[in-house]
């Protein structure tokens, strides 16, 4: 289905490693976590590369790098550690990429409307984009338990796109790893690639529609899309 230049779209934006640098603050409590269980600080090149599927799958990617296999409930009590520290320091160091701000402006004025679809809980994305006075900016912060399946899940994308009063025929997802690209392959959206994120395969290998190395290409690339048949 074309997507209509006549009416505003819903631009769906993944959190981590998309709107916001939050390796630092992540990583940082992934240190803590394997500290508490035993084990020594993993390299930041590997866990870097860990982020995007949430703060569970990150525990444990970080429990499984270390050679550490724990008990369901010694694992609960290392992730509810994780979420306890990460909650107190969200956004000691976490900032927006370069060029967001103004990116997210011109989408505004242009009189789009701004959502977030994020694996983060959705307490923890509310918290983070708090701190760094963006909640605002946002009709809709859909997180990892807002809905009860989530990303690559098309339920997740389409849940958001719906709250934000919005279609799928007119919606675009902004993100950077094959989770999004996946997510918007399966609710049939078209999907913007940012390069600086969190991903083992190269971002122009992901599949997505366009690839942009800034954000200040990001409200042409929008009017592009929304001009493509």
């Amino acid at each position: 289905m074309p997507l209509s230049t006549d009416h505003p779209a819903v631009i769906a934006f993944d959190l981590d490693g998309t709107l916001v640098d939050t390796a630092p603050d992540l990583l940082d409590t992934l240190d803590v976590v394997l500290d508490h269980a035993g084990a020594p600080p993993l390299p930041r090149e590997e866990t870097r590369k860990m982020i995007g599927a949430g703060a569970r799958a990150l525990v444990n990617r970080g429990l499984t790098a270390a050679g550490m296999s724990v008990e369901p409930e010694r694992f609960d009590r290392l992730y509810d550690l994780f979420l306890e520290h990460y909650a107190a320091h969200i956004a000691d160091s976490s900032r927006p990429f370069p060029g967001l701000l103004d990116a997210l402006d011109t989408l505004a004025a242009q009189g789009h409307t701004l959502a977030v679809c994020t694996n983060k809980l959705e307490y923890l994305s509310r918290l983070l984009l708090d701190r760094l006075d963006l909640t605002s900016r946002f009709a809709v912060i859909a997180g990892a338990d807002t809905f009860a399946v989530h990303k690559p899940d098309a339920g997740h994308l389409l849940g958001t796109i719906e709250r934000a009063g919005g279609t799928a025929g007119r919606a675009i997802m902004v993100g950077d790893s094959l989770t999004d690209v996946l997510t918007a392959q399966n609710a049939r959206v078209p999907c913007i690639v940012v390069p600086f994120g969190y991903t083992e395969t190269p971002a122009a290998e992901l599949g997505g529609d366009v690839l942009i190395e800034h954000y200040d290409l990001l409200p042409g690339t929008v009017a592009q899309l929304l001009g493509r048949a």
